[in-house]
């Protein structure tokens, strides 16, 4: 009878492994690349995760490391399970999902829409900070079509939106204002305490758009002519952390080349760990196939610039506005997965450089876009006051970012 009923405790055993089993799912990420992947996110369908596991709407699923360890993750606004892999040069490993309940995750990725900052978009990560302009900005007459960034160092939480509350504070800036009238040294001492211009020790604004492409834009070109995007129309945040932060842009309508009604739709994306934000843009209405390229803004006409079409990647090291040398120097570049045309320095003449304030040029990256397709591209920047410090390395960083892009991880389940 003891025998027995041990042979059954162990069919127990067994029946309950293969039902574990079957509440678990192996996720297999392979890399292809000599290069060691690190922080890199993969994507999971969730629908892929639900059949699999059979889970009921209401269920939670926990993402495990080869040691079990929970990983952190997130559902984004397109139904898939996003999370950060590590993937040593030519190797795999696997990770797990399953039904449990997660541990709490830092949000790295979030943004927020200002209407306060006339309409200003502004997102962050661990590693940087962007914003793209808003048509209340546009209806003063200002001329902001490039995106904007912000720098960031000695921490890796959100400082977006604090900076924001900083350099907008109404009581702070009626105090500036009554103080000009009496006393503008203490005026203007309030007012770099406040502003984001200003580095109070986690990073700042230091960096000049204007009517130019800034740090990454896109735009159609006829010719040799760019179609200069204006700012943004309407504004829809799809994600917004912990580990990815997703906005969809729609711009004005356009005439391009006698169509009308050419609309520009930006979907911009950025991930926990990546210097870059992926963008995928799509015009409407489009009848033809036109030049696409993407524009990195010169402040100085002999800048240090890499244009690389044949690796699918553009840079340069734009000086700040503070050329002087104090706010450091910011690393500005784009990668391409798709092969690019041709890769160049296009300088302004001095006429165009009064209608481009006062901006040299830009290093383009220039492909074809055809009606009805999505051109898709990554942007971004760095700081030499943080990590990333000279441009053999932000160019380093570059290359290989767009080899990765080239040669993704493959994910298998």
């Amino acid at each position: 009878m003891r025998k027995i009923l041990i042979l059954f405790a162990v069919a127990l055993i067994g029946f309950a492994s293969c039902a574990d089993s079957k509440q678990s799912m192996t996720v297999t990420v392979t890399n292809p690349l000599a290069l060691e992947r690190a922080g890199e996110m993969v994507e999971v369908p969730m629908s892929d995760v639900v059949a699999k596991l059979k889970l009921a709407d209401t269920a939670q699923i926990v993402v495990l490391d080869v040691d079990g360890q929970q990983v952190p993750y997130q559902v984004t606004y397109d139904e898939k399970v996003v999370f950060p892999v590590t993937v040593g040069a030519n190797s795999a490993v696997t990770y797990t999902i399953q039904p449990g309940t997660p541990a709490p995750f830092d949000v790295i990725a979030c943004g927020k829409y200002y209407p306060e900052r006339l309409d200003d978009v502004a997102w962050e990560n661990d590693l940087g900070g962007f914003r793209a302009y808003g048509p209340a900005l546009q209806a003063r007459g200002e001329r902001g079509f490039g995106y904007d960034l912000f720098t960031k160092y000695n921490t890796t939480e959100p400082i977006l939106e604090s900076l924001y509350a900083e350099e907008l504070n109404p009581e702070k800036r009626a105090k500036i204002a009554e103080l000009k009238k009496t006393d503008p040294k203490a005026a203007s001492e309030l007012q770099n305490a406040i502003s984001y211009h200003i580095d109070h020790g986690y990073g700042m604004d230091c960096y000049a758009v204007g009517p130019t492409l800034g740090a990454g834009v896109a735009a159609l070109m006829a010719g040799d002519t760019i179609i200069y995007p204006y700012c943004y129309r309407t504004q829809e945040i799809l994600d917004n952390g912990p580990l990815r932060f997703t906005v969809k842009l729609e711009f004005n309508p356009l005439v391009v080349r006698g169509d009308s009604n050419v609309v520009e739709t930006r979907i911009i994306s950025l991930d926990a760990g990546s210097y870059l934000n992926k963008t995928v843009v799509s015009y409407t209405n489009l009848k033809e196939a036109m030049p696409v390229t993407t524009g990195l803004v010169l402040r100085e006409p002999d800048g240090a610039v890499v244009a690389d079409a044949a690796n699918g990647y553009i840079t340069y090291v734009d000086p700040t506005t503070d050329r002087s040398g104090a706010n450091g120097k910011i690393f500005v570049g784009a990668a391409f997965p798709a092969q690019v045309k041709e890769a160049k320095v296009v300088l302004l003449s001095e006429k165009e450089k009064k209608d481009r304030g006062g901006a040299d040029g830009h290093v383009l990256a220039i492909s074809e876009y055809e009606p009805g397709a999505e051109y898709t591209y990554y942007w971004g920047s760095a700081w030499d006051k943080a990590a990333i410090k000279t441009p053999d390395a932000w160019n380093k960083y570059m290359a290989e970012y767009a080899q990765k892009l080239r040669t993704p991880l493959a994910v298998a389940y």
